[in-house]
């Protein structure tokens, strides 16, 4: 695949944390009395900001009580640090073989820039990125803000860089802007979901990925 510059979503593509994070999500508002949802859930909204995410999983929720499960998903999730071990097996390769070959690389993801801040140092992979962008400092996927600041740092046009993500989210944030994308199957959802979205490809292997990326 002929790009200048490839985005990867962060959690469910690069590292493995989907479950961590909708257990976070169940014990901070199940122990401040919300309703217990469907693990599917907590699951589905994985990709969103926090914002987004807690609007969707309980509709009509206050700010302050929003505040109050963003807390409590704070505390359980940090109790947690992501390590090098939690990178799915191979995409570290991955980024080096990209940066080695002249690539650009960057993060485009929904985790807070605190989160990604922590978990860019402890997981060994910050150094392979460019520029990374979050959900609380621009807007939330799928709205492309965050793709389109990515691609203005290089100087490219969308078609020139690919995003590669786990969710829908992540694959119609790229369709909106006209980026081509990748979906993984080792995340969130699964092709019947990101098919709906046009993407370049769908894989469900490192191996395949790095076919696809011409590695």
């Amino acid at each position: 695949m002929d790009v200048k510059v490839v985005i990867f979503d962060w959690d469910g593509t690069l590292v493995d944390s989907v479950d961590h994070i909708a257990d976070s999500l169940h014990q901070a508002a199940t122990e401040l009395g919300y309703p217990e949802l469907e693990r599917e859930a907590y699951r589905d909204i994985i990709g969103l900001g926090m914002i987004e995410a807690l609007e969707k999983l309980y509709p009509g929720i206050s700010r302050e009580e929003m505040n109050t499960i963003r807390e409590g998903y704070a505390r359980y999730f940090f109790s947690k640090t992501t390590t090098p071990q939690n990178v799915f097996e191979g995409m570290a390769d991955v980024l080096a073989d990209l940066r080695g070959g002249g690539r650009g690389c960057s993060v485009a993801t929904g985790k807070s820039r605190r989160g990604l801040e922590g978990a860019l140092v402890s997981s060994g992979l910050g150094t392979h990125f460019d520029i990374t962008r979050c959900a609380d400092e621009t807007r939330s996927k799928p709205d492309p803000a965050m793709l389109g600041e990515i691609i203005r740092f290089y100087g490219i046009e969308p078609s020139q860089a690919v995003m590669i993500g786990d969710t829908r989210y992540d694959l119609e944030m790229a369709q909106r802007i006209g980026m081509p994308s990748i979906g993984v199957e080792w995340g969130v959802h699964k092709r019947d979901v990101l098919g709906h979205y046009s993407p370049h490809a769908i894989v469900d292997s490192v191996k395949d990925l790095r076919d696809v990326l011409g590695l």
